[in-house]
């Protein structure tokens, strides 16, 4: 069988392209693979859902009725011990969770402005 001269060329030519077309939409392009899509999915969806948690939490301290003396103690508190005091205090737990979250109570002293 007698192949044409310019086939051998052109499948080079096609890999090549494909090669190319492959780095360049997954650098530029935005291209991700399932894993990373996955990832960016959930890492989505927890934040929203801590997002969604924060006015409960505020609606907490609002109802609290020890609020004042709360604050006091978050406000003499160092940075880095104000996100366990609040978990201490119960208003980083979602209902009808047993354990506070870490995230929802850093939000949610990101939203109390202390």
């Amino acid at each position: 069988m007698n192949t044409s001269e310019w086939l051998k060329p052109g499948i080079y030519g096609a890999l090549i392209g494909a090669v190319f077309v492959v780095i360049v939409g997954f650098t530029w392009g935005g291209w991700v693979t399932g894993g990373t899509a996955n990832d960016q999915a959930m890492t989505m969806s927890h934040d929203n859902v801590v997002a969604s948690m924060v006015p409960v939490c505020l609606d907490m301290a609002r109802s609290d009725p020890a609020r004042a003396d709360k604050l006091a103690t978050f406000r003499t508190a160092s940075t880095y011990q104000k996100r366990d005091a609040l978990m201490d205090v119960g208003w980083a737990t979602v209902p009808g969770t047993d354990a506070p979250d870490r995230d929802i109570a850093q939000a949610c002293l990101a939203a109390l402005e202390l």
